[in-house]
């Protein structure tokens, strides 16, 4: 270990994780370049597009601009985390039901915020969906599709 880095204890997806780098390193680098989680993307670095999103102790997260020295003993978790290829997670499956994606770079942040508002609210109205979402850019126009999906999850039982 050089003087600048440090071990970190990070828990990703159930899973904990012995990760030697600087304190300042974006969890973002960590989630793709280390544990090669894809769900999250680079987008903007500056946390204002969304791509990045992830759940810390199950609140949105934009991981582009924490440092991991900021969820070191926190649960994180990623798109990858919320369900399986055979088992989605519902808001997961409410976005292929109703083909929820053009391009795809946005549906990580889209799927990660509203997860982290039906943990908060199980059955949001259309409005708190709109004003959860405001925050994350698509710029392909799935937008009818994305809204589609969201009030899918919103009113589903599981």
């Amino acid at each position: 270990m050089n003087r600048r880095t440090q071990t970190f204890s990070l828990f990703v997806n159930g899973q904990t994780h012995s990760i030697e780098v600087e304190p300042d390193t974006p969890l973002l680098y960590i989630l793709r370049n280390d544990l090669e989680l894809n769900g999250p993307k680079f987008g903007c670095g500056l946390g204002e597009c969304g791509a990045c999103t992830v759940l810390v102790d199950g609140v949105a997260a934009r991981s582009c601009v924490i440092p991991i020295k900021g969820v070191a003993g926190h649960q994180v978790t990623t798109l990858e985390g919320l369900g399986t290829p055979d088992k989605p997670a519902p808001i997961q499956q409410a976005f292929i039901d109703q083909q929820a994606a053009q391009c795809g770079y946005c549906i990580n942040g889209m799927i990660m915020t509203l997860q982290a508002l039906l943990n908060r609210q199980p059955h949001p109205t259309e409005q708190q969906i709109r004003n959860e979402l405001k925050f994350n850019l698509c710029r392909c126009g799935t937008h009818v599709e994305i809204m589609a999906a969201a009030l899918q999850a919103a009113h589903s039982d599981s």
